[in-house]
């Protein structure tokens, strides 16, 4: 296989937790900070940058629904821990002179522009940065499928799924010192051994239109531009 060719336009998955760093929950301004000054090198080698960012480092909606509360409910709970992450990146990257608009699919006008495809398309084309908040906006839908969604509407050519380990291991490496990382798997590996990539419905989204996900460790700094670059970093599902 030849060298992968550097990407034009590309939509970056933050999980919440990511941003945690070592807290027990929260946002660890340090790690926003990095990742802030990450997307800033990005954004200067001419690449167009969307993200979508999770909310399980304030709020689990799964944990909630087991001690009784309704899905739906723990649902829009999460959807608004997301605008709290994205509020946040969006002041780090605003500190580095990074233009940045928040695009949020429920309606909160005095804090974010409602998510309308096209706006987003013109905002990537104007090269400013893009986060996608409150998830798709209907409760049962991860923000793992929010992604696939938001990547396939404006027309990127991968999703990059920063995680805290550096790929899709067989079994997780921090309990099993005897898993194996993965450097290619194809979207029905995936499902068959319910690797921990993304949800079902996001890898069956991403499948259908033949999107690449990049999983790859967020906490080496320098490895969104390489990947970008084409680089082999982290795991790689096509």
């Amino acid at each position: 296989m030849g060298e992968q060719k550097p990407y034009r336009r590309i939509l970056l998955k933050l999980s919440g937790e990511a941003l945690m760093g070592g807290q027990a929950y929260g946002i660890d301004p340090l790690v926003v900070e990095s990742v802030a000054a990450q997307v800033k090198e990005v954004v200067e080698s001419g690449v167009e940058l969307a993200v979508v960012i999770g909310g399980g480092n304030i709020y689990r909606g799964v944990a909630a629904t087991a001690t009784g509360m309704e899905r739906a409910s723990a649902d829009y709970m999460g959807m608004l821990a997301t605008v709290l992450n994205a509020l946040a990146l969006q002041s780090s990257l605003e500190k580095l002179d990074v233009q940045t608009r928040v695009l949020s699919a429920i309606e909160m006008k005095e804090l974010a522009e409602p998510y309308i495809r096209r706006r987003a398309v013109r905002h990537l084309e104007k090269k400013r940065v893009v986060i996608f908040a409150a998830g798709t906006g209907n409760p049962y839908f991860t923000t793992d499928t929010a992604a696939a969604l938001r990547a396939m509407e404006i027309g990127a050519e991968v999703i990059m799924k920063a995680t805290k380990v550096d790929g899709v291991y067989s079994a997780d490496p921090v309990k099993d010192k005897g898993a194996v990382r993965y450097e290619e798997l194809s979207y029905m590996e995936v499902l068959s051994k319910q690797l921990k990539v993304m949800d079902a419905t996001a890898i069956s989204l991403c499948m259908d239109n033949k999107l690449p996900i990049i999983v790859f460790n967020l906490l080496t700094p320098g490895n969104i531009k390489r990947v970008i670059a084409g680089e082999k970093v982290g795991t790689v599902v096509k």
